[in-house]
C-alpha cells in the first residue's frame, strides 16, 4: 500500500482543461465514492477548487488512477496526460503539506485553500474514504498549515483570488470610485470581492444569485442592491464591471447576451472578471465590441507580483514544510517498528511463562508473596533483556535501515518472521 497524489493545477493545465475536471460541491461525495471503488484503492480524497483537481489515495501497486480520471470525466488519457503530475510517498506528503499551507496556490498565502482541503476531508470522511492512513496524514497537513501561518508572515495581508481580481479591476480603471459593480454568485469568493471592492471606493454594488436570500445577505452587509438572477440579461448592462463566480456548469453570460448588453451601454465598455471554474463567461465574449473578459488564468500576472513580495516568507514556510515532512516520515518509520517490538515482547513473555511452568514443581513450596517476587523478578529480567534489542529496532526503523531491522526481527521476533513469509 502506498500514498499517492495525482492531479492538475493552474501551473500545469490551462482553464480549458481544469474546467473539464472541476467537480461541483454537490457531486464531490459521489466522485469520492467512485474513486474509492476503483480496483486497488483503499482510501481516497478529492480536492477540487478553481485552481486544482487532485486525487489523494492510499492504494495498492498497479492501481490506475489515470483510468479513473479518463472515465469519470469523459476525457481521453491523451488529452489529460501532458498536464498531470503524480507524487508518491514522501513527495505526495510534501505536496499535500504545501497545498494546505498555501505555498502551491496561485496567490501564495491566501487563506481559503486550507478551508477547501478541510471541506474535501470532511466529505471523504463522511463517505468512509478516510481511514487509518489518510486520517493522520490529513490531520498533520492541517497542523503544518497552522504552523506556517503562526510562524511566518506569509498571511500577513489579506489576499485571495477575489482580492487579486479587484486589483486587476483597479489596474484596468485606475480607480474604482463611481464605478458600478455587479457580483454574480453569493459564495465566499463574492463576499471577499465585495469587501475589497468597497474598500477601494466602488460606487453602486449589485449582487445576483440564484438563491435570492443569499444575494440579499451580501447586499445588505455592503449597502448594495439585489439584482434578480433571472433578470441579468435585461439589467446587467447597468454594471461597468461584472465579477462572476458561480458554480454553474454552463455559461451564465453567452456571446448573444453580451451583444445585447453592450448595445444597451451605447459605446461604453463592459469588463467581465470571471473567477469561476467552469467559466461563467463564454470565452468568445472577448470578440464582442466593447466587452473585455478576464478569466482566472489572467490573474496569474497580478499574482506573480504578489509572490515576489512574499518570497522571503515563502522560503521560511518551505523550510517548515521540509522539517515537518521529515518528522512525518520518521513517525511512519517508528510505527513500522511497532509490530516487531510487539512480537518481541510476545515471544519473550511466552518463553518466560513456559520456563515458569517447567519449574512449577520446584516452586510449589513458595509462599504467595515469594511467588509474586519470582513473577516480578522474571518480568524485570525479560524487560532488561529486551531493552537493547527494542532500542535497536527503533533506531533501525528511524534510519530506514531495513537490513538491521530484518536481522533483529529474525533474532528476537521469530513468530513475526514466520508470519511474514
Amino acid at each position: 500500500m502506498k500514498i499517492a497524489l495525482l492531479g492538475v493545477n493552474h501551473n500545469t493545465a490551462p482553464i480549458e482543461v481544469r474546467e473539464r475536471l472541476a467537480i461541483p460541491s454537490g457531486r464531490l461525495a459521489d466522485a469520492t465514492r467512485s474513486l474509492l471503488h476503483q480496483p486497488g484503492v483503499r482510501e481516497s480524497m478529492i480536492l477540487s477548487t478553481c485552481n486544482r483537481v487532485e486525487l489523494v489515495t492510499c492504494h495498492e501497486d498497479n492501481t490506475d488512477l489515470r483510468r479513473f480520471l479518463a472515465e469519470y470525466f469523459a476525457i481521453s488519457k491523451q488529452e489529460i496526460e501532458p498536464h498531470l503530475y503524480e507524487y508518491s510517498e514522501r513527495e505526495a506528503v510534501r505536496h499535500l503539506f504545501r497545498v494546505a499551507s498555501s505555498l502551491d496556490s496561485m496567490v501564495v498565502g491566501e487563506p481559503q485553500i486550507l478551508g477547501q482541503v478541510k471541506e474535501s476531508y470532511t466529505v471523504a470522511r463522511e463517505v468512509g474514504a478516510v481511514q487509518s492512513t489518510l486520517e493522520p496524514l490529513l490531520q498533520r497537513a492541517f497542523t503544518v498549515a497552522r504552523k506556517v501561518r503562526r510562524e511566518t508572515q506569509i498571511g500577513s495581508t489579506s489576499v485571495s483570488i477575489a482580492s487579486i481580481a479587484v486589483d486587476l479591476a483597479q489596474k484596468i480603471f485606475g480607480s474604482l470610485r463611481g464605478k458600478t459593480i455587479l457580483l454574480v454568485g453569493a459564495g465566499k469568493m463574492s463576499e471577499l470581492a465585495a469587501r475589497h471592492l468597497i474598500a477601494q471606493g466602488a460606487g453602486t454594488l449589485y449582487v445576483a444569485n440564484r438563491t435570492r436570500s443569499r444575494a440579499q445577505r451580501i447586499a445588505e452587509e455592503f449597502q448594495g442592491s439585489v439584482m434578480d438572477f433571472d433578470a441579468l440579461a435585461a439589467q446587467a448592462h447597468l454594471a461597468d464591471i461584472v465579477v462572476t463566480s458561480t458554480g454553474s456548469q454552463e455559461a451564465v453570460f453567452t456571446v448573444k447576451m453580451g451583444r445585447d448588453l453592450l448595445s444597451r451601454r451605447k459605446g461604453r465598455p463592459m469588463f467581465f472578471i470571471d473567477i469561476a471554474v467552469p467559466r461563467d463567461v463564454e470565452p468568445a465574449m472577448n470578440q464582442v465590441d466593447g466587452a473585455f473578459v478576464y478569466d482566472i488564468d489572467d490573474l496569474q500576472q497580478v499574482a506573480a507580483a504578489n509572490l515576489a513580495e512574499r518570497s522571503k516568507e515563502a522560503q521560511a514556510a518551505e523550510r517548515i514544510v521540509a522539517r515537518e515532512v521529515d518528522r512525518y516520515e520518521q513517525r511512519l518509520q517508528t510505527l513500522d517498528a511497532v509490530p516487531t517490538i510487539r512480537a518481541m515482547q510476545v515471544t519473550a513473555e511466552a518463553m518466560r511463562e513456559a520456563e515458569l511452568r517447567r519449574a512449577q514443581s520446584r516452586l510449589a513450596g513458595l509462599t504467595e508473596e515469594q511467588q509474586q517476587a519470582v513473577e516480578a523478578l522474571t518480568r524485570g529480567l525479560v524487560n532488561k533483556f529486551l531493552h537493547g534489542p527494542m532500542a535497536g529496532v527503533r533506531e533501525a526503523a528511524r534510519d530506514g535501515d531495513a537490513e538491521t531491522l530484518d536481522a533483529l526481527r529474525r533474532a528476537f521476533a521469530p513468530q513475526q518472521e514466520g508470519e511474514s513469509k
